[in-house]
């Protein structure tokens, strides 16, 4: 992966008001990757300052950016913040910021931030529950949900119907769905018997419903399904459903290094923000989460008995 500085830094750009590639300078304002914002560059959708953007421009956070007519926020790119949050997911909460239909969202139960927002680190559906990311910082955010970064995630599933050794070896060698080719890249029984099993799946990849997807091509059901990692976090046993956890430096950094980004140092917090933080993350979980608790849900959160993780081999190619 290369060399990194042992020491944590902030971006010297942002720090001293430098220009910057415009791609760069949005990816880390949480509005996408610079491959897609280079498209919509291309497209002619963005301006700077009154003047469509043009390929290879540069820009600071001061200059007046707009996408489609409408003003980008670059509060957030002025300077590298990077904190994340490890949230446990429980049933029936949408992963939006608003829900049209008033249902509740992830974003409901987090800490409110004054000049940063929260990022999802990909989506869950409303009836999956377990391990979500929120960032402050957009590039990590994009990096860990491009395909090109292969960061792998694992579910732990329950299975209702026959499950044999022809059907999983189909599954790893790849099922083509309705938007192309899909596989688990590693499959591990994790108990149960007769037609409820546990598994263990993990793919390199987060398109919709795809573990569901994946599965109900071979004709079985997925009863339950809980995220339990992503990339090298894991799900702590301690978190219970509902409630949130901010990642310290070291694990916040090597989730940084897992995507090639060199680590940068956590802000501390205000005796405010962290007696309004303790006091937020100490209330009763939301009613949609404590439906969830009891024996169904009690599944391994790491890996099945008897194995060790391997790391997984990341392609050198970006």
């Amino acid at each position: 992966m290369g060399s990194h500085r042992s020491r944590h830094e902030h971006s010297p750009a942002a720090e001293h008001g430098e220009p910057e590639r415009l791609q760069k300078l949005l990816s880390r304002a949480g509005l996408g990757s610079r491959r897609a914002i280079e498209a919509l560059i291309d497209e002619g959708r963005i301006k700077v300052n009154g003047e469509v953007a043009a390929m290879g421009q540069k820009a600071t956070a001061a200059d007046r950016i707009e996408m489609d007519g409408r003003r980008v926020q670059l509060e957030a790119a002025a300077e590298v913040v990077r904190r994340v949050l490890v949230y446990n997911k429980p049933e029936g909460e949408v992963t939006s910021r608003k829900d049209p239909e008033g249902r509740p969202t992830v974003f409901d139960q987090l800490p409110r931030l004054k000049e940063q927002r929260w990022i999802a680190v990909g989506r869950l559906d409303i009836n999956t529950t377990g391990l979500m990311l929120f960032t402050t910082d957009g590039e990590l955010a994009n990096r860990l949900m491009h395909p090109s970064s292969e960061v792998d995630r694992e579910y732990a599933v329950r299975i209702f119907g026959e499950v044999d050794e022809a059907m999983i070896q189909r599954l790893k060698d790849g099922v083509l769905l309705d938007d192309g080719m899909g596989r688990f890249t590693d499959i591990t029984p994790a108990g149960g018997s007769g037609l409820n099993r546990w598994f263990h799946v993990t793919l390199m990849e987060g398109r919709n419903r795809e573990v569901r997807r994946l599965w109900e091509s071979q004709g079985v059901r997925v009863s339950r399904l809980k995220r339990v990692r992503y990339g090298p976090i894991f799900l702590p046993s301690r978190l219970s459903i509902g409630r949130w956890e901010e990642l310290d430096q070291k694990a916040t950094d090597d989730l940084s290094r897992s995507v090639d980004l060199e680590p940068v140092a956590i802000p501390n917090k205000t005796p405010g923000e962290k007696t309004a933080q303790d006091r937020l993350r100490k209330k009763q979980p939301p009613r949609s989460a404590r439906k969830t608790t009891g024996s169904k849900w009690q599944v391994s959160d790491g890996r099945p008995e008897g194995r060790q993780r391997k790391p997984q081999q990341r392609s050198t190619k970006r």
